[in-house]
């Protein structure tokens, strides 16, 4: 017997065919035979959800996550990463390269690929190496990478800084179709800057990143990438001015480009280092200029790089996304040690552990009618489905008849609160800890398999409490 599942009664929201209505969706075999249209009986022995009330969604897909292993396991792991994942309804991640060792070589890529199989959850496509070793001094073999399963290439936090090497990679990487990915940022003009160059890095007396040090090295890769004809997808933009180029480099029509932007660079700004102010303790707020500093600033849990910063940046990425110069939501899911962060803002860690807050954070761009939710969902299934490229589009981040039956149901009017002692992943790093956000994750299907349920989650939480 071919498994089944009926998914009944949700809302379903697939924006790869423009579908926008209440329905069900049918699974069969680990792929979707029908969505959208009310089916009366369900097939004998099929497993049926009722999804009354609820948003029934492709599965989500994340662009950038680091899942640390292998040689970081104390960080994280594939199977918690990817545990964590399904519960932030994404049913398939792209793991970056900046393991020990790097993901430069066919045989560390099989080993992720190995721990995703027996982990079982969430689908994991590997980003190998763009240079060996990630040290940016020659490309690594793009074509045994390629072979072995990777689906672009990427230094990660290392930026491509070499001009001509950074020409070569993307000219190579033609012979192969997949996607250079880099990280926008002038090593020159970073240099050790912790927070965004701006009112609240002076005020803590720490030393800042400017914008341009990220806007120089986009226009330097899309003038690249219109010289070789390579796929560009820019890894998360973060200010206004990276909006704006991207924005003229597609209306140009000569740039083979794309750009994500995380949950977090959406809705916080460079003042949550100041930690939040205990009057606005539980709420999404940022701190009063003024206020005075609380027991809570210098907060590293809000160090990320690139830096959060000033919500003039975040209405152009908010615009950005709507318009579609901004092609997909990507957590940068970057866990760490409390040791990591446990420190002082300059020796912390950047990153936040954003897998299990990312549809709250985006949801909240909704509930404030920044944008819609047909758009909010676009940005996390059809659009990064488009970046990964022709290959994916059929089977991932739709609900076409053949895709594979990966399904998120949501809840966008549940209220919760951030408790980051629950998580599945192994990093607690995140600067919304106790706030309330609205919008949950109910229920997350990977293959025409139920891998995430809310209520067994709970209820489980609540067993292990007592």
């Amino acid at each position: 017997m071919v498994d089944s599942m009926l998914i009944k009664g949700g809302r379903i929201i697939d924006p790869s065919q423009g579908l926008d209505a209440m329905g069900d969706v049918l699974i069969t075999g680990g792929k979707v035979i029908s969505a959208g249209t009310a089916i009366d009986a369900a097939p004998k022995g099929c497993t049926v959800i009722d999804a009354t009330g609820l948003v029934v969604t492709p599965g989500f897909i994340d662009l950038h996550v680091h899942l640390r292993e292998p040689g970081q396991e104390d960080k994280e792991t594939v199977a918690t990463g990817a545990l964590a994942a399904v519960r932030g309804g994404f049913t398939t991640i792209c793991a970056m390269p900046n393991t020990e060792p790097p993901m430069d070589n066919a045989a560390v890529i099989q080993q992720v690929l190995d721990a995703t199989s027996k982990a079982g959850l969430a689908r994991v496509l590997p980003i190998g190496c763009a240079t060996r070793g990630r040290k940016g001094k020659e490309l690594a073999d793009m074509a045994e990478l390629a072979a072995a399963g990777a689906i672009g290439f990427s230094d990660d936090g290392s930026p491509i800084a070499d001009s001509f090497l950074m020409r070569n990679a993307l000219s190579y990487s033609t012979t192969t179709g997949l996607l250079v990915i880099n990280h926008c940022e002038e090593p020159s003009l970073a240099k050790n800057g912790v927070l965004h160059e701006g009112w609240v890095a002076s005020r803590l007396g720490l030393p800042g990143q400017p914008a341009a040090a990220e806007e120089s090295m986009v226009a330097r890769d899309i003038e690249l990438a219109s010289l070789t004809g390579g796929r560009l997808h820019l890894a998360h933009i973060s200010t206004a001015g990276s909006v704006e180029l991207v924005r003229r480099a597609k209306e140009s029509g000569k740039t083979r480009i794309t750009a994500e932007v995380t949950p977090h660079h959406l809705i916080l700004t460079e003042e949550w280092a100041l930690g939040t102010i205990e009057e606005g303790a539980g709420e999404l707020t940022t701190p009063d200029k003024y206020a005075p500093l609380t027991r809570s600033a210098y907060d590293t849990r809000a160090k990320v790089n690139p830096p959060l910063r000033t919500e003039n940046d975040t209405e152009a990425l908010i615009s950005g996304l709507k318009d579609g110069t901004i092609d997909a939501v990507a957590t940068d899911h970057a866990p760490h040690t409390s040791t990591d962060k446990a420190c002082t803002m300059q020796e912390a860690a950047f990153g936040i552990s954003g897998l299990e807050t990312a549809f709250g954070l985006l949801n909240g761009l909704v509930d404030r009618d920044d944008i819609d939710l047909p758009t909010a969902i676009e940005r996390l299934t059809a659009g990064p489905a488009r970046v990964l490229g022709e290959a994916y589009q059929s089977s991932l981040g739709t609900l076409k008849p053949g895709a594979s039956g990966d399904v998120t149901v949501l809840n966008p009017d549940a209220e919760w609160e951030v408790d980051s002692s629950t998580f599945a992943s192994k990093g607690r790093n995140t600067p919304v800890d106790g706030i309330t956000l609205k919008g949950q994750v109910v229920k997350t299907i990977v293959g025409g398999v139920l891998v995430h349920d809310l209520q067994m989650t709970a209820e489980k939480g609540r067993a292990d409490a007592n």
